[in-house]
Parts: structure tokens; sequence; C-alpha cells
């Protein structure tokens, strides 16, 4: 092989080894285990179960005595709507991000009281809730404003999309 092929060779390497990481990167956020929020506040990623369907949603973290730093639960609807949620039967503090279509952040409730009845409302034209431990949201700062990127969401409808 002359010079002139070893030298395309090495480009071709050299872009490889540019833009595998990053790729790994996109590929890592975009898995259906693994949420990655986003804001002025900077980034941050967890560990997740999704709920995506009736019973799933239903049965969310009820019953479970802890949950890791780094995880929490994605509630996927169907389509916007109000969302309600109350903490009867769940024993750990919970903060509630409710997103809408485009997982822009809409509402974030911190620190639901375990075990309580009380209604908490996310508002209309929720489709995505994502539950952390409760204090996590206000520590990282997320906020009304941040986005959310998971494969749920619907690439073309996506404020981040994967």
């Amino acid at each position: 092989m002359g010079k002139r092929g070893q030298g395309i060779r090495l480009i071709g390497a050299l872009l490889a080894a540019a833009l595998l990481p990053g790729m790994a990167a996109a590929a890592e956020a975009c898995r259906d285990d693994r949420i990655a929020l986003r804001g002025d506040w900077g980034e941050a990623r967890f560990t997740v179960e999704v709920a995506d369907d009736e019973a799933e949603r239903s049965r969310g973290l009820m019953h479970r005595e802890s949950m890791g730093q780094g995880a929490g639960m994605l509630f996927v609807y169907e389509r916007p709507q109000t969302a309600r949620f109350w903490m009867k039967n769940t024993l750990i503090p919970l903060d509630m991000i409710f997103a809408d279509a485009s997982g822009t952040v809409r509402h974030v409730h911190h620190m639901a009281k375990p075990l309580s009845e009380a209604l908490i409302n996310g508002g209309k034209g929720i489709q995505y809730v994502l539950e952390i431990n409760g204090g996590l949201a206000k520590r990282m700062k997320i906020a009304p404003g941040s986005e959310m990127r998971h494969p749920s969401i619907p690439e073309e409808a996506a404020a981040w999309p994967c």
C-alpha cells in the first residue's frame, strides 16, 4: 500500500476514534433503562424502570422500602393528560417530575409524603412522569423548563431527541 493509502486509512482511523465516543454516549443516553435530564443547572442521568401500561403505572413504586440514589421510575402515557398521583402504599419520599409530550418539565413536586392519600396534581398536558428519591430534584435544581431525553419520547416531538 502506498503512502496515500496509508494516509487515508490513518485519517479514517482518527475520524472513527473521534466520532465513536460521541456515538457511544448518544446510544448510552437513549436506552430504555436510562433517562437524561438537562437544563441551565447542568445534566443528570438516572437508571429507570419504565411503567408504560396501566398495571405497571398503578403499581408504581408501592411497597418498596428503598431505591438507589441514581434510580427512578418513568411513567409513560399514550397521550398528554391531567396527571394525578398519590403516595398510598409508597414507603419512600419521592420527587415527581411532570413533563409534556416533548419531554419538557412543566412541574416538579418535591418530597411527596410516604403513605399519603392526598392527590398530587401534576397539571394538564402531561405525558411523562419521572419519580426519583425525595430531595434530589431540589439538590440538582431540576425545574420547569428542564428537558428529558428517553426513547419513549418520539424523536419528532422531543425537545431533546435521542
